[in-house]
């Protein structure tokens, strides 16, 4: 099995391997993941009804394998590197064993709030390391997370936490985006006088903003956290146990939530994020310790790119995983590859978006900042027109 892809030759290899046999192809993949205990069957499906399941019967923790099976190996290494949308305020990096600590934590105030496995939690909140946190916080202890975007109304936000019945809701006092100020725990109020199942209202302190506050219903983060213990065991889940619920825009209809279970999930996560992106552990620039890959996605954890190529993907892969909480023109447009420079990025995944916004501005922006550190470029999102991808490739690629 090859689980590192590095030429076009094996590449074809693998696929072949994998049209061939789904079932062995898959079962060797998942046999290098930590496992409670092994499933009975691959993978199991008929389409009738229809049914799916992959690698039945097998139990597993999905944060096992983003967090504690990488404490013994590279407990120091940087796992998420948060730039924020002020280029003035500070940069955070929590190490492996950091983020294991404060995830460990969280979950433990999660259940001490009375979120239990199977339970559906709605996060609503800037793109922060504690968005990370809670995200795996919940599938530490089994709960169900629902992410949405924080920049969805209130009316969204209500109608989301009803389909799923959420019980908690973790948000932020208010959340910076460029230049603007965005009233994050108002909107959750409001979406709140529309909502019966939800108990508790977790708020963290972003900006510092004085915000309305209901003592029967809201509490601190930072005051939770600080009651609890790092030490939490992770529960054990079934490979077909639902791990996010995760809901369309809605521009065509009512937003649907669409569930994902969690091994099937994992293993196609960390394996493409592996080889789509050609991450690397040990570049061959060099073995000294802190030279591994920088890969950046500037997606929002909000939508399924974030979940599977900020979150879990790198995670699971034992990666360096960049975080920016702005917009790519704020405070110029110089920003993302002032973030490129500062951190030598070497994996760049953006939207074409992005990136007709971005053609649009002085190239100057581009060229006063050194991007020789990039050497995969990755677009998301919706096909990419030839102008923007050529302006991509020769601007930023540098014609490589």
């Amino acid at each position: 099995m090859i689980l590192k892809i590095n030429s076009y030759e094996a590449y074809q290899q693998q696929y072949q391997k994998s049209v061939a046999n789904p079932e062995a192809f898959w079962d060797e993949i998942a046999q290098t993941f930590l496992w409670k205990k092994k499933w009975d069957n691959t993978l199991e499906w008929e389409f009738k009804t229809p049914s799916v399941k992959w690698f039945v019967n097998g139990k597993l923790n999905i944060t096992e394998n983003c967090l504690d099976r990488h404490l013994a190996t590279q407990p120091n290494k940087t796992a998420i590197l948060w730039e924020p949308n002020d280029p003035k305020e500070k940069t955070i990096k929590l190490t492996y064993k950091e983020l294991h600590e404060k995830v460990s934590a969280f979950a433990n105030v999660l259940k001490s709030n009375g979120a239990k496995k199977g339970d559906r939690i709605c996060l609503y909140m800037p793109m922060v390391p504690e968005l990370a946190i809670a995200t795996l916080a919940c599938a530490r202890i089994g709960a169900i997370h629902s992410v949405v975007f924080a920049g969805f109304s209130a009316k969204a936000l209500a109608d989301r936490i009803n389909d799923a019945q959420c019980n908690i809701v973790i948000c932020s006092d208010e959340s910076y985006r460029g230049a603007k100020t965005i009233p994050i725990k108002a909107v959750v109020d409001e979406a709140l006088q529309q909502c019966t199942s939800v108990t508790t209202n977790i708020v963290l302190k972003r900006t510092g903003a004085e915000v309305a506050f209901n003592d029967n219903i809201d509490k601190w983060w930072n005051d939770e956290m600080a009651k609890v213990s790092t030490d939490c065991p992770a529960e054990e889940m079934d490979a077909e146990d639902p791990l996010f619920i995760l809901y369309t825009s809605g521009s065509t209809g009512k937003p649907k939530g669409i569930l994902h279970t969690t091994g099937g999930y994992m293993v196609f996560a960390q394996y493409s994020f592996q080889n789509v992106f050609q991450y690397n552990n040990t570049p061959p620039s060099g073995e000294l310790e802190g030279a591994d890959d920088i890969y950046w996605c500037t997606a929002d954890i909000g939508w399924i790119t974030g979940h599977s190529y900020i979150v879990y993907g790198p995670l699971l892969a034992g990666a360096t995983t960049v975080m920016f909480e702005g917009v790519p023109t704020w405070p110029d447009a110089g920003r993302f590859w002032e973030i490129v420079a500062k951190h030598k990025v070497n994996i760049f995944y953006t939207a074409p978006t992005a990136i007709r916004a971005l053609m649009a501005c002085d190239i100057n922006f581009v060229h006063q900042h050194y991007l020789s550190s990039l050497k995969v470029l990755g677009s998301v999102g919706e096909p990419i027109n030839d102008e923007a991808w050529e302006w991509y490739h020769e601007h930023i690629g540098k014609g490589k």
